[in-house]
Order: structure tokens, then sequence, then C-alpha cells
């Protein structure tokens, strides 16, 4: 571990090679090839302690590394020598994928430290990701990451529909849907994105021959048009109208006892849906990433006249992945925070840190009438096991299970390894609920 306490004499044996990335990498080429960048910008990483700083360079279209001082960064990545010592694994662990993670949110770490600009901090927020990325590549050599086949053909329908719901108001809602199973289930996108995550899991053979899947994006969210009840960067969520939209959108489609799945900020108001199960009429509910309550120090960079949202939402959430997850599914998520519209994003997680809060209200959930199977990848450092565990153990009858291998996005992140622990939740929410209609006709005869 002492080696790790000056950074730059850590990485030595490797800076050639990291040089060579540097130049090479067509990702760092499409991050910084712009004209907008009319003079060189340095930024730092170092460990905590000494001031033996990896400084990088950027200027359009190229980036460079050399050895020096912090004092010639307009900001630095600051870190303990054993923080970097796990960042620096072949595979790190949670929540070391990332500086993201390091940095913490709910996992609080001391010694994670950003010198400097914090303004220049989040507007290179995608360069020096990319840049540590690289630096990893030429330590370790690159992260063997999951397979997955390459997709043929796509067995999704979409449409449009409109919905009147509280807060609302009537919208233009775009969804899809797939599979011809007994079982409906509606999936819930994350906050800031849309429900192109769930194309993997509805293109699953398994889930399709199961179940009757749903998908929905949020009114201005994807491609549903937005409210008329906002304007434009002032969007905002809270329980009851999202509980709301879930309600409306049921009973428009007619759907009969769904089950509700959805990941973080759905995966709280998949809780919200067990709590008031006859609003929405569903039978079981399979909250991922959730927990009974989230409050975090809120920061504005995704709503900032400052930073360009669509480059920092994306990096934002880019490091809560596993890094084993494929590169292609890593991009679609990216891909999907930064097509999102102004304020959205931010608005999402008005509902998500703090705005639910289920404390008071989750003991009380019936999970004879609505079983809650919960279940969190282990790289989600926003939302961690620990956390949906602790909400779990609150509930009477409600499972949780980790996810090895799986992140804050897992119907995205690997579809193929995230199947088997939906299917298993699915099942034992029917289990369940087949065991309590026994039950009920035993006792009226």
């Amino acid at each position: 571990m002492g080696n790790w306490s000056d950074l730059t004499a850590a990485l030595k044996g490797s800076f050639v090679e990291f040089s060579t990335l540097l130049q090479s990498d067509g990702q760092l080429k499409a991050f910084t090839t712009s004209n907008a960048i009319d003079k060189p910008a340095t930024f730092g990483i170092k460990s905590s302690g000494s001031d033996n700083t990896l400084l990088i360079e950027v200027s359009n279209g190229s980036a460079k590394a050399k050895a020096g001082s912090s004092k010639d960064a307009l900001f630095t990545l600051s870190a303990l020598p054993e923080q970097w010592e796990q960042f620096f694994k072949d595979v790190p662990v949670a929540p070391y994928q990332s500086y993201w993670g390091m940095f913490g949110m709910n996992i609080k770490q001391k010694g994670i430290e950003v010198e400097g600009d914090e303004t220049h901090f989040a507007h290179w927020t995608h360069v020096w990701r990319r840049v540590l990325e690289l630096a990893h590549d030429a330590q370790c050599g690159p992260i063997e990451e999951d397979t997955q086949p390459e997709p043929t053909q796509d067995y999704l329908t979409g449409k449009y529909v409109f919905l009147e719901a509280p807060v609302w108001g009537t919208t233009k809602v775009f969804y899809e849907y797939s599979g011809d199973g007994k079982q409906p289930i509606v999936f819930l996108h994350t906050a800031g994105s849309d429900s192109r995550q769930y194309h993997g899991v509805m293109n699953d053979s398994r889930m399709r021959s199961r179940c009757s899947m749903y998908a929905f994006d949020l009114p201005g969210h994807g491609r549903s048009f937005p409210s008329q009840q906002h304007f434009p960067g002032a969007h905002t969520n809270t329980e009851d109208s999202y509980v709301g939209i879930i309600a409306a959108f049921v009973k428009k489609l007619g759907l009969r006892r769904p089950i509700i799945c959805g990941a973080s900020m759905a995966g709280q108001v998949c809780l919200a849906v067990a709590i008031r199960h006859k609003e929405v009429g569903a039978i079981g509910t399979i909250p991922l990433q959730g927990s009974e309550y989230l409050n975090m120090e809120r920061q504005w960079h995704d709503r900032s006249p400052y930073v360009n949202q669509s480059l920092f939402n994306p990096e934002w959430v880019y490091g809560m992945m596993s890094p084993t997850a494929p590169l292609a599914n890593k991009q679609l998520i990216w891909h999907l925070y930064s097509a999102q519209a102004y304020g959205i994003f931010h608005g999402d997680l008005d509902f998500y840190f703090g705005g639910w809060d289920g404390r008071s209200r989750v003991a009380n959930i019936d999970t004879n009438q609505c079983p809650v199977y919960m279940l969190t990848g282990e790289y989600d450092w926003s939302n961690t096991p620990d956390m949906s565990q602790k909400t779990a153990d609150k509930i009477p009858g409600a499972k949780h299970k980790a996810m090895p291998g799986l992140g804050h996005f897992p119907a995205t992140e690997n579809p193929a390894k995230f199947v088997p622990h939906l299917i298993e939740a699915i099942e034992h929410i029917q289990k369940v609920r087949a065991g309590n209609l026994s039950t009920m006709r035993l006792g009226t005869e």
C-alpha cells in the first residue's frame, strides 16, 4: 500500500502505455474534440498527503499526461493511498469502480476530496472519468466484460395513449409491450431516463413466455410528450403524481392484477404502490434499488446554467454500474441520460431524495395482498444492498436479495444476468398470491 502514497510513482511503470492510450482512445478524442476548447485546461489526480500529481492537459482533440504539482491544476481528484489501491485492482469491488463511487453518496468515505474549482470539475467530468479508465487499463489491463449475443430480432411494439393523472393533467404517453404470458408486469424507468432501459428484458424469451410486459415513459421523458402543467425546466415528481400516473396507465390498458417493477426512484415508488396497491390494482411489487427513505445533500450541476447537463448527468450515473457490464449496455445508459430535457433528472430526484418517505408506513404493507420482493445490485453506491435489506426487514413477509455483478441499472446493464433474479421474484409473488387465494377458498367452504 505504501507505494500508492505517491500516485505518480505507483503508475510510473504504466506511464508509457497510459500516454499512448491518451493519444489513441476514440472515446477520449470524441470527448475532447471541440473548437470551443480554445486554450489548454489542466486537471490533476493525486494521493492525499502528497503533492506529487498526475497532471492531464486537455486541448482540442487530445490529452497529455505529465508529473507535476496540484497548484498547476484547475482542480485535482484526491484520494487516500489505500483507496487508489482498491481502484487499481484488476476488477474493483464496490464502490471503487469509479471516482464518483469513491466520492460517495451513501457509502461515505473519508479522504476523498476534489481540490480546486468545483465548476471546472463538473465541466470536465466526462474527460476525467475516461482518463481514469485509461489509467486503470494501462496499469491493470482492460477489465474483462460480460459477453452477450448480438440481438437479431426485436419483439416490442410501441404506441401512444392519453392519460389523465394528478399533477400531470392530460398527457400523451408512449409505451411499449411484448410477451404473451399470463402475468402482466409493468416496468418503470429510473429518474431522468426512459423505458428503453427494459428492451433487453422485454426481448428475453424466458420473460416473453411467462409475462405480458409493459413499459411507459413518464410525461416529458424519452418519447412521451411533456405535461402542460409545468413550464419547461420546472418538472418535479411527487408520490401522488407518480402513483397516480401508474394507476392511470394500468386502468387505461385494462391490466388485471399486474406486478409493478422499477429501479431507483421507481424502486421507491414500488414501495409506495405496495402501500397503496388497491389504488393501482397491483398484486405485487419488485422494487429494484429501493429503500424506505433516501436523503442526501443535493448538488445542482444537473440543473445549472454553468454546466452542460447532457454531459454531466450521464457521467454522474455511469459510475453506478458494474465494471463488468457489457460496454454497449453502459453506453446505452449514458445515451439515455444525455438525451433527456433540461430539469427532468433534477425534478425526478425531488422524489428520490426525500420526496419519498416510507419510514412510518412500510411496516404496514400487507404482503399477503401485495407481496414485495426487493432486488439490489451490489455496485450501487446510491441505494446500497444494506439499505434495501434494512427496509425489507421492516416489512413483514418481504424478501430482499442482493445481486452480484450488477449495479444501479440491473435490467439494462446485463439483462441475461438480471432475468433469473426477476423470475425468482415473480414466482415468489405468484406463489404467495396463490396460497392466499387457496386459503380464502377453504375459508368459505
